[in-house]
């Protein structure tokens, strides 16, 4: 098989990319791309709140750079690029205000980014209102400011998908070579199994489709996702028992991976579920899930329409490929559903999708011309309505739930559990964050003790069980003081007893031995 470094002028013409009204990928920013950016940092901060306590998988990422609470389990699914992107404001404050402000800013300015690179591939007006699209959907908004890793693969995706259409189209494009290996990078950084997925598409055609391989580009994409897994695959090995252990229990965490079809159970978490597992109960309204319907009706009619254009059917058809990919284990291979897992496969729709929509709204038929125009905003506004709903009533739930947790760490305070302490049973990773203590779990995904070592440590430092008032209490916890807090049954060790301030019993509602 053979490789060149550079292309012929026949091949460049054949596989260039217009630049659209002379436009370059290097010059500034197109106002409208910077308006949407601008938007959805806003928007940010308008509607999710920077004072929303963390969710039980920030409090995991936070914690590993936090001076705040000792580092919680890193189970083997998770990567740490996460933990690296917060940690320039959460290694040295434990505002979460100011972590929320610190990632709004930072989602809107890498979507301006992202955005820019497509620049000459589609026009301004397409790409704006793809990222305007993208940006109003209740899940990226909802995401954006979190210490989560979707968003960020999403947004490497799309740049990532960018980069390596214009390095095919120029092969003297460095800049595009190095994005490509950015980008793939920042993928494998926050989650190296969805950067494989999402770039198979790429490598397919560096590797199978003669016209398309280039060695210097196979070499940006392998070389940027080996950069990006690489802290994850050594750690494999220092901590996992090796590489494939780790992607055995990560297959364990989530199930055990294969063929599950799970579409439903994603349509089901667009009315505002951050984890559907078990996904059970009734559909959203039917205007919830409309979107989802149109969405790939939109991505076919892009590839119809990019087919019968010159130059436009790889700019169009390589998202959507890409865009397929990445949904596929989240629609097929794992047993659950979560909203934010499919957020790559809505970038990588985004521009296409745009793009449809310009041509329904501009194609030469005058007669039907104002009606679908009309039909299409209509359409619009009734999806934005939809998802600033879904959004409000997520976000309302989601602080509701991190406000409980904030008063059980306060009354656990009063009950003599402060750092250094330890926590186990539900919801103990969380909780343990906001009050400062350790967390331990002896079954489940987050597995890093044993029964005999609680009860150890639980003779050093004060310890807490969390369980409910009808469960059965861990063998360990025998002779504990038992508390109700916020509805949970609070087990307290002796130890912790020694801290525990006078008056307490009013605060929690009393107690008794367990």
């Amino acid at each position: 098989m053979a490789y060149s470094s550079n292309v012929t002028r026949a091949s460049v013409r054949r596989l260039a990319v217009p630049s659209v009204a002379g436009e370059s990928w290097r010059d500034s920013g197109p106002p409208l791309i910077a308006f949407v950016a601008v938007a959805f940092t806003l928007a940010q901060l308008a509607l999710v709140r920077p004072g929303m306590g963390l969710g039980w998988d920030e409090t995991v990422y936070v914690s590993q750079v936090s001076g705040h609470a000792p580092a919680a389990y890193f189970s083997a699914p998770r990567a740490r690029g996460v933990s690296l992107l917060v940690a320039p404001i959460a290694s040295w404050s434990s505002s979460t205000a100011l972590l929320r402000v610190w990632l709004a800013v930072l989602s809107g300015a890498a979507l301006y980014f992202a955005l820019r690179v497509w620049r000459g591939l589609f026009p301004g007006r397409v790409l704006a209102l793809g990222g305007a699209f993208f940006a109003s959907l209740w899940v990226t908004v909802f995401y954006g400011p979190q210490a989560m890793p979707n968003y960020w693969v999403a947004i490497g995706a799309l740049a990532a998908t960018g980069c390596f259409l214009r390095a095919q189209a120029d092969s003297t494009d460095r800049a595009a070579l190095w994005g490509l290996a950015a980008n793939a990078a920042l993928m494998a950084w926050m989650r190296p199994t969805d950067a494989v997925w999402t770039t198979l598409p790429l490598l397919a055609l560096l590797v199978l489709v003669r016209r398309w391989r280039r060695l210097l580009l196979l070499l940006a994409l392998l070389g940027g996702l080996a950069a990006g897994a690489l802290e994850w695959i050594v750690e494999a090995y220092v901590a996992y028992g090796g590489l494939a252990q780790r992607l055995s229990d990560g297959s364990r965490a989530q199930g055990g991976l294969g063929w599950h079809l799970a579409v439903l159970d994603q349509m089901r978490s667009l009315g505002g579920r951050a984890l559907c597992r078990p996904c059970t109960g009734a559909m959203p309204h039917p205007l919830v899930t409309a979107w989802w319907f149109v969405l790939p009706l939109l991505a076919a009619l892009a590839a119809v329409v990019a087919v019968g254009r010159t130059g436009r059917t790889s700019r169009t058809l390589v998202p959507l490929a890409c865009a397929a990919t990445a949904a596929i284990p989240y629609l097929f291979l794992i047993g659950y559903a979560a909203p934010r897992f499919l957020l790559p496969a809505y970038a990588l729709l985004a521009i296409p999708v745009a793009d449809a929509l310009r041509h329904l709204v501009t194609a030469p038929d005058g007669s039907r011309r104002p009606i679908v125009s009309v039909l299409v905003a209509l359409g619009i506004v009734v999806h934005l309505g939809v998802q600033l709903t879904v959004l409000h009533g997520m976000v309302e739930r989601t602080t509701a739930a991190h406000r409980t947790w904030s008063r059980i760490a306060v009354d656990l305070h009063r009950l003599g559990l402060r750092s250094p302490c330890l926590l186990t049973g539900q919801e103990a990773i969380p909780i343990a964050f906001y009050t400062g203590c350790s967390s331990a779990a002896t079954s489940g995904n987050n597995t890093n003790s044993t029964a005999a070592e609680i009860a150890d440590t639980a003779r050093r430092v004060p310890t807490a069980h969390l369980g409910t008032t009808t469960g059965r209490p861990p063998s360990y916890t025998r002779g504990w003081t038992a508390y109700t807090v916020e509805g949970v049954r609070v087990l307290v060790s002796p130890k912790a007893g020694e801290r525990e301030e006078h008056g307490v019993a009013s605060v929690t509602g009393g107690g008794g031995r367990g």
